[in-house]
């Protein structure tokens, strides 16, 4: 069973007009309205399905600054100081709390690649990671089986709740002037003189200045459709949630097999965080080659499946008029099986690890597509082909924490003033460039 988002009910009447045009309603998508309609712009976000209706709702809901691939810190520093006050701006619980978060080290060479990340990365951008020893580590992670060396600390780092997270910011986009649509597919973009002028909905067209389009996981097919080149591949994240439990583990950690993050009501966030599943479409074989350095990185950590998503991925359309149901209104929402196997071998490695779950009962488990990039980092850009029209996608599992930070990036690019961090590692055009896929492995 899927976790449910807080409820959420769209606006009824597509207005004939507005500035702006955000397409999807998950974090990256509601901060972004929320960030325009903030600074007074007329904006309309469309959301196929309901607000954070997929991975924005199924993820770990840690915000972490802590093992980051170095260019995303300055954007993850601004997204770590929205959450910090987060609550007050929206009004409402977002779940953010400050709780710090842990990597496990057992062994001196895991202690050794969190001191090069440390020194090479961390202390340049002054964040307040650090390592710390095996007394400390015990203090913050009691009881475990496992005599660890030491550990990797944020404690600034925070967690909140997926399911609360991207509604509350949706409703505060509205009350600050911002009109927003569930259930409303847009089919595609209109030019006019080589620009943005319109989108297609749904129900029906909405002539605009600029289009964000922030749909995870359905970004590509949506650009092939355009004839934009967006280089995304879809991996499954299985996650599980216990029933409340009383283990005095406040702090989210991770070690060999294993993740948990405290939530709200006393309940846990359970991962393996060693392994993922990709299963093999088409668009695996089309985007071989620029994937071919991520999937030797990443090879020890991800399981290749081919299964009925082939076929399901293939007889899906690729191309459509704008007066033709789209996939986007064929499937609503993205909501894959999770792999059973992995969700037992996470809980089962974490009740070795810690005696204080021992008793931990599963109330329900999920899986999530995450929009992968070759270089594992995403695009927060203005299309170069297309003036007017911008992407913030292929967040590679970590939107959500960064979710509030690629908000206001994007506003500001959309808005054309000064940019809260610089959007050149994030360009669109890296991928058509000839620009090599850079990857910086996080750890």
């Amino acid at each position: 069973m899927a976790p449910q988002p807080d409820p959420f009910t769209g606006d009824e009447k597509l207005p004939a007009r507005a500035a702006v045009v955000v397409i999807g309603g998950g974090i990256i998508g509601t901060s972004t309205a929320l960030e325009l309609a903030e600074r007074g712009v007329d904006v309309v976000l469309c959301e196929k399905g309901i607000i954070a209706g997929e991975q924005s709702s199924r993820n770990w809901g840690w915000c972490r600054q802590m093992g980051r691939d170095p260019r995303e810190i300055p954007l993850i520093q601004e997204s770590m100081r929205a959450w910090r006050g987060m609550n007050e701006r929206v009004g409402a619980e977002t779940g953010y709390r400050e709780c710090g978060i842990l990597y496990f080290c057992e062994t001196e060479d895991d202690i050794a690649t969190r001191e090069r990340w440390l020194d090479e990365h961390a202390r340049p951008h002054q964040l307040a990671s650090r390592m710390i020893g095996a007394e400390r580590t015990e203090e913050l992670a009691p009881g475990s089986t496992i005599k660890f060396k030491g550990a990797l600390y944020t404690e600034n780092d925070g967690r909140a709740e997926p399911q609360k997270a991207a509604p509350a910011i949706a409703q505060a986009a509205r009350r600050n002037g911002a009109k927003i649509f569930t259930g409303c597919a847009v089919r595609g973009i209109e030019k006019q003189a080589g620009r943005v002028s319109s989108v297609i909905t749904e129900k029906g067209r909405i002539d605009c200045d600029a289009v964000v389009l922030a749909g995870g996981a359905w970004s590509r097919r949506f650009c092939t459709n355009a004839k934009v080149e967006l280089q995304a591949l879809n991996v499954i994240s299985s996650v599980s949630r216990s029933q409340k439990l009383d283990t005095g583990l406040e702090t989210s950690a991770a070690g060999k097999g294993f993740a948990y993050r405290k939530r709200l009501d006393g309940s846990y966030t359970v991962a393996h965080g060693g392994v993922s599943v990709a299963d093999i479409v088409p668009d695996s074989f089309r985007l071989f080659f620029p994937f071919l350095p991520n999937l030797r990185e990443e090879w020890p950590y991800l399981k290749l499946r081919l299964g009925t998503r082939f076929l399901e991925e293939a007889r899906m359309a690729r191309q459509w008029s704008l007066d033709s149901v789209t996939p986007f209104e064929q499937v609503r929402i993205l909501n894959p099986e999770p792999v059973q196997w992995i969700v037992a071998e996470s809980v089962r490695n974490l009740k070795a690890a810690f005696p204080a779950f021992q008793n931990i009962k599963i109330a329900e488990s999920w899986a999530g597509c995450i929009d992968v990039t070759p270089d594992a980092v995403p695009v927060i850009s203005e299309v170069d082909e297309i003036p007017g029209f911008f992407i913030a996608s292929g967040f590679s599992g970590h939107g959500f924490g960064i979710g509030p930070g690629a908000g206001k990036l994007m506003a500001d690019l959309v808005t054309g003033g000064p940019t809260c961090v610089d959007p050149t590692p994030f360009r669109h055009s890296r991928m058509t460039d000839g620009s090599k896929a850079a990857m910086m492995a996080e750890v």
